[in-house]
């Protein structure tokens, strides 16, 4: 029996990870391809202020790249440490996309980053655009395969359990691949990281505007960034929507909770603009409603009900109690793996597996045989997760996407009307929009994330049963060392951003003409980084 306070610590470790690491991941995602599309203005106009753009930003691109990757890598480990039987019960779907990511995307990117950095004075203008294209084109892949791992433990598809083996087996590539949640879910996150990209641009332009430096680099930055990140923004919102849709159908209980939805109500049904849920009195203490607005937002109709809290939970307690017999009969087959009954027995009942085991855990001495009705309540209850938590994540993303659409709107007027550099409020404004994305990207993973509980894998695989067996003195060292280690990560990350945006973009020798110049960092591979002119902030 796993200890329940290994399970939370093994949760917030690997939060904890998670979330420190996607600190990077959008800035990456969304910075390679503003950087493909800058080098591809410089190629077809031949400007040499564009190259100077590519080489600047690239530099604030290979910090923030870095510090991803090394923050990425040990959470591959922690679903072999931390989380084994997991590993074991559904390593072969899981295990297959991120040895993919690793060996196809990790690589291209990896490999394509060196010669993108290195090699301006070794390829021509076309072969370093391409070069840039791959490295984004990698960068992308990854969050490709990622995302389809994730999917299946969002909305597991093609895979079945094999009551002989005890674990879960891959039955269709296509069907892992092609899940409309992991499709959905990597258009939205990508997007999502190119709307950080362009806020990023933005606000480190307007700071070289408003101060008066590099004004001819900030401002071309700037016009780029602002119309990227306004087709970005609308495009984010819209996906939303779209995954928010499949989501609907996938997992009811993370659409209620986001919702506030606590009974199910007649269509069309109103929408919590503001509410405050309390999980323990299973209601809304207090809440501000927009008539009929929540089911054409989540349906596309203005007929389909939207299932709420109590019925989602009466539902639960209907696949717990048809899921009971099948973890009897897996007791039967794993002392006699080609009993007959036992095999008929699960095959009847295995769509509900995974009830089965989560009505395990409140059942006395873990016997589902001795489940009473209400354990099988309680447990139904616990398919719903933490409302408040989903409700105000998802109000806080939504809320500064819309934010970040009125900022960049502004930013296309201003930056059309080339007045932007005379705005000296909104320049002042957008440095401040930075950490927006950031903030609205973690929300979202919150989201994603919290709203799966109590499955690790949906409806199949229950988070208590998932854990290592650690003692809890281990975990509460091991978390602690990884968030000191997480937070050194972040500081020396800003630290160097810091560095290097007050520096500025390198100046060119007054030997060397533009063809000639090196890039960000090791000028033209081995050539003397080129002397950075110092300036007062």
């Amino acid at each position: 029996m796993i200890n329940d306070t290994v399970v939370e610590l093994s949760r917030w470790q690997f939060a904890a990870t998670a979330l420190y690491h996607f600190m990077f991941v959008p800035l990456t995602l969304g910075l390679s391809f503003m950087l493909a599309a800058m080098e591809t203005v410089y190629v077809t106009t031949g400007k040499p202020i564009y190259k100077e753009m590519v080489e600047f930003w690239t530099k604030l691109f290979l910090i923030n790249f870095t510090l991803g990757v090394a923050t990425g890598l040990t959470m591959e480990f922690e679903f072999g440490t931390n989380w084994s039987f997991y590993s074991g019960f559904v390593g072969d779907i899981f295990g297959a996309p991120l040895a993919i990511e690793g060996l196809m995307a990790f690589f291209l990117e990896s490999t394509f980053v060196g010669l993108m950095v290195f090699g301006w004075k070794r390829l021509s203008k076309i072969q370093h655009l391409v070069v840039t294209y791959l490295v984004a084109l990698g960068s992308n892949l990854s969050a490709l395969w990622i995302l389809i791992a994730n999917g299946f433990m969002q909305s597991p598809t093609g895979a079945e359990f094999n009551p002989i083996t005890m674990r879960m087996e891959l039955t269709s590539f296509g069907d892992l691949l092609f899940n409309p949640d992991a499709q959905a879910k990597f258009v939205h996150t990508s997007i999502a990281g190119y709307v950080t990209a362009a806020i990023f641009v933005c606000g480190i332009s307007a700071w070289y505007m408003y101060k008066g430096r590099h004004v001819e680099l900030a401002k071309r930055s700037f016009r780029m960034a602002a119309l990227f990140g306004v087709l970005a923004t609308a495009g984010v919102i819209t996906l939303g929507d779209a995954l928010g849709f499949v989501g609907a159908h996938s997992q009811p209980s993370k659409l209620a909770a986001m919702e506030a939805m606590w009974r199910t109500e007649a269509a069309p049904a109103p929408f919590n603009l503001i509410a405050w849920p309390s999980q323990s009195e299973k209601k809304n203490l207090f809440s501000i409603q927009i008539p009929y607005i929540l089911t054409p937002v989540l349906t596309h109709t203005l007929t389909e009900t939207v299932p709420g809290i109590a019925e989602i939970v009466a539902d639960a307690e209907k696949h717990i109690q048809n899921g009971i017999p099948a973890v009897e009969a897996l007791k039967t087959l794993s002392a006699d793996p080609h009993n007959a009954d036992a095999l008929a027995l699960f095959a009847a009942h295995k769509a509900d597996l995974g009830y089965g085991f989560l009505a395990k855990r409140f059942s006395p001495d873990q016997d589902v045989s001795k489940a009473t009705p209400d354990t099988i309540r309680q447990a139904a209850w616990k398919t719903i997760p933490q409302v408040f938590t989903i409700y105000w994540s998802f109000r806080v993303m939504v809320g500064f996407g819309l934010l970040m659409l009125a900022f960049f709107v502004l930013s296309i007027i201003f930056s059309l009307n080339n007045t932007v550099q005379n705005r000296r409020w909104f320049l002042r404004l957008a440095p401040w929009m930075i950490p927006v994305p950031f903030i609205a990207c973690e929300m979202g993973w919150v989201v994603a994330e919290v709203g799966r509980q109590p499955w690790t894998v949906f409806g199949l695989l229950p988070t208590w049963m998932s854990a290592s067996s650690h003692t809890v003195p281990y975990m509460v060292f091991s978390l602690i060392g990884f968030v000191v280690l997480y937070t050194i990560f972040a500081l020396i990350e800003m630290s160097l951003m810091f560095k290097f945006i007050k520096q500025g973009p390198d100046e060119p020798h007054a030997d060397e003409g533009e063809h000639d110049r090196g890039p960000a960092f090791g000028g033209g591979g081995f050539a003397p980084v080129p002397a950075i002119k110092h300036q007062e902030v």
